[in-house]
């Protein structure tokens, strides 16, 4: 397995203090957002020093119903091979739902949402990494995500789900640390169970990052400083196995170099103590069985008896379950071809849940409402944020009033395009709706709206104006 050592997490914002960072052994990048045929020079300059860029891909929807995508597994396997990297990581969520599977509309995330924990989410899940390790150059590890809501029914737990899928496909583990303390506050899951119920030696990497606890309920922010419980967790996952590298995660709201460095040096020691626990009980262990062995009373029956046994049989770790009772494979396992069916019952069940979020429907039986309502308005603030970030015109033009107007156009508005064209879709229903008074601000916004509309960008002449301005109209 590649050791990889201390890494960050690598974006445009803290590009230059990455490069100047002491330490830094490998970057993670957001597959999405790099280009292989023009790579950031701050990449390329890493590179060339010899330090690992590993893709991070956000948007392939493992978990969901749907069979991977050809052209997004395409899309990684040639920034893995842009980027010269050993490995590719994803995540076990889903981001889309509905469709021609389920014969309802198509609708986007644009979020990280959990997989339910059941035999038909396994099989399908199992299946769709199968698919995508035989399209991809090199070894995929796929990450455990957050969850602010819990599926009714669920028959595994976390760690007992991670086993089932490594076994059963041999993918490797991305553990992300501060999501088990985020599920541990969300959802009362305990960190160190499922750590205790993990295959430890199929982990690639760890992540590591910051959130904030509000109403009782912690969000996966990647915003904030890394909290002392997300390291204890780490520790403890240290102190169980030596992790091949450990990555720290940081999206946004962006410190001094020196704060991350600081980070970079408690996750440090965070490992270090783990590991220095694991030798203390190491020698422990060995000085018990040193003081067994010199009191223990010489048994000449025993003795005879274990020479006339013979070897003791030891089980290969493939065949050691974790710690609750084995399940099953079922369909989908061991290479066989997940049925239709199952898809179908999984796709229905994450239609609903995700119509819910983003498109106002009734709650699906069994859900928390309180919960719900409070991932729907994360889902919303979300969109606010990466629009704004896409289209950054538009908090300019609209000023304070661009994020209330965006949250109270995406009540029941769903994605329908990702978000360059939420970005649209938005500075449309603006310039419909009514509220916007005629000034300055509407008249920016309805050129912005104009100039980005259409096929290609708006020609300049008095004339050209006036013909898309009618094309226009004549659209709506």
């Amino acid at each position: 397995m590649t050791r990889l050592g201390t890494g960050i997490g690598w974006r445009p914002e803290i590009a230059d203090a990455v490069e100047r960072m002491p330490g830094i052994d490998w970057v993670e990048v957001v597959a999405e957002n790099t280009c292989p045929g023009h790579l950031p020079e701050s990449l390329v300059r890493l590179r060339e020093r010899g330090v690992t860029v590993v893709p991070h891909g956000v948007s392939l929807g493992l978990g969901g119903a749907e069979r991977p995508d050809k052209g997004r597994l395409t899309a990684l396997a040639e920034r893995s091979a842009a980027l010269g990297s050993p490995l590719v990581t994803e995540h076990i969520a889903f981001v889309r739902a509905g469709g021609p599977l389920t014969a309802t509309p198509s609708l986007e995330a644009g979020h990280l949402l959990p997989v339910p924990r059941t035999r038909d989410a396994l099989d399908v899940l199992c299946e769709n990494v199968r698919i995508a390790q035989a399209a991809l150059p090199v070894p995929l590890a796929v990450e455990n995500i957050a969850a602010l809501i819990a599926w009714p029914g669920e028959e595994f737990t976390e760690g007992q789900f991670l086993y089932e899928l490594a076994d059963r496909t041999g993918v490797r583990l991305l553990i992300d640390v501060a999501n088990l303390h985020t599920n541990h506050v969300n959802r009362g899951e305990d960190p160190a169970k499922a750590l205790a119920e993990l295959p430890l030696e199929a982990i690639a990497y760890v992540h590591v990052a910051g959130g904030f606890e509000r109403d009782g309920v912690w969000h996966d922010s990647h915003a904030h400083p890394v909290p002392r419980p997300v390291l204890d967790v780490l520790t403890d996952l240290a102190s169980r196995v030596s992790p091949p590298g450990v990555l720290l995660e940081r999206d946004e709201n962006f410190p001094e170099p020196t704060e991350l460095e600081r980070e970079l040096g408690a996750i440090r020691e965070a490992v270090r103590d783990g590991e220095r626990s694991a030798v203390k009980r190491e020698l422990v262990r060995l000085g018990r069985d040193a003081s067994a062995a010199q009191h223990a009373r010489p048994d000449r029956a025993a003795e005879g008896a274990a020479k006339t046994a013979g070897p003791v049989a030891v089980r290969p770790a493939a065949e050691v379950a974790p710690s609750a009772e084995p399940v099953p494979a079922g369909p989908g396992g061991e290479g066989d071809a997940v049925d239709e069916a199952v898809r179908e019952r999984l796709g229905v069940a994450q239609a609903a849940l995700l119509s819910a979020l983003v498109a106002g429907t009734p709650v699906p039986e069994g859900f928390d409402r309180v919960r719900l309502g409070v991932q729907a308005r994360a889902l919303a603030a979300k969109r606010a944020g990466v629009v704004a970030k896409v289209a950054p015109e538009l908090p300019v033009i609209l000023g304070d009033g661009y994020r209330p107007a965006f949250l109270a156009y995406a009540q029941g508005r769903p994605m329908r395009g990702g978000y360059r064209q939420d970005a649209l879709d938005f500075a449309e229903q603006v310039l419909l709706d009514g509220r916007l008074e005629e000034g300055r601000a509407r008249r920016e916004l309805r050129t912005w709206w104009l100039d980005r509309s259409g096929p290609a960008p708006r020609a300049r002449s008095p004339l050209a104006r006036v013909g898309r301005i009618g094309r226009a109209l004549i659209r709506r």
